[in-house]
């Protein structure tokens, strides 16, 4: 059992029938009343996004989670699949398990969170950044920039990215995974 003072990012609880991971929590103290937990959690089976408030010293029924590197495979629209990088087999997931699955390309190593119970795959951490190549933008325009100007750029992986005017198709970038926001340009 954990309490709310246990609460971090990325936790796993039982909560409602339902396995949930922590995405944000708050510890919230009022001058006023008790403290709190404003917290932001996931489903692992279906994706939903769920706030709740939880007061000080509630209860918590946590999940016991081990992580393991997996290569990410394919996707055949339905189901992401994954290998493990240390004995082979193979996982598959649905796309609702997996935070930012526009980000990912074939071969990319992710962690996959697995519940120590039922050894059954429940989420996906994604590294901090990934590098992706730009296969389509608009040619930024001379004197349109004033300040921090932005254009769209479609990466390998099919995702969008607001990218700034001096980004061009084939220049190689990085993205972090957890906003799906330009960071850097990367030189060769």
């Amino acid at each position: 059992m954990a309490t709310t003072s246990d609460i971090r990012n990325g936790l796993c609880i039982r909560y409602n029938n339902d396995i949930y991971k922590i995405i944000e929590f708050l510890h919230v103290k009022p001058g006023k009343g008790p403290a709190f937990v404003r917290t932001k959690m996931k489903s692992v089976t279906n994706g939903k996004v769920l706030d709740n408030t939880f007061s000080a010293g509630h209860k918590l029924e946590d999940v016991r989670v081990e992580t393991h590197k997996f290569q990410f495979l394919y996707h055949d629209g339905e189901f992401y699949h994954f290998m493990n990088t240390e004995d082979y087999t193979q996982i598959r997931l649905l796309e609702a398990a997996l935070d930012r699955p526009d980000l990912m390309k074939e071969g990319e190593v992710v962690t996959v969170l697995i519940n120590t119970e039922d050894n059954l795959p429940l989420s996906i951490e994604m590294p901090a950044s990934v590098v992706l190549e730009v296969t389509a933008t608009e040619p930024g325009v001379k004197g349109n920039t004033a300040t921090n100007a932005t254009k769209p750029a479609t990466v390998e992986t099919g995702a969008e990215v607001n990218v700034p005017l001096f980004i061009n198709e084939g220049d190689k970038i990085r993205v972090e995974t957890e906003k799906g926001t330009y960071k850097e340009r990367i030189k060769e």
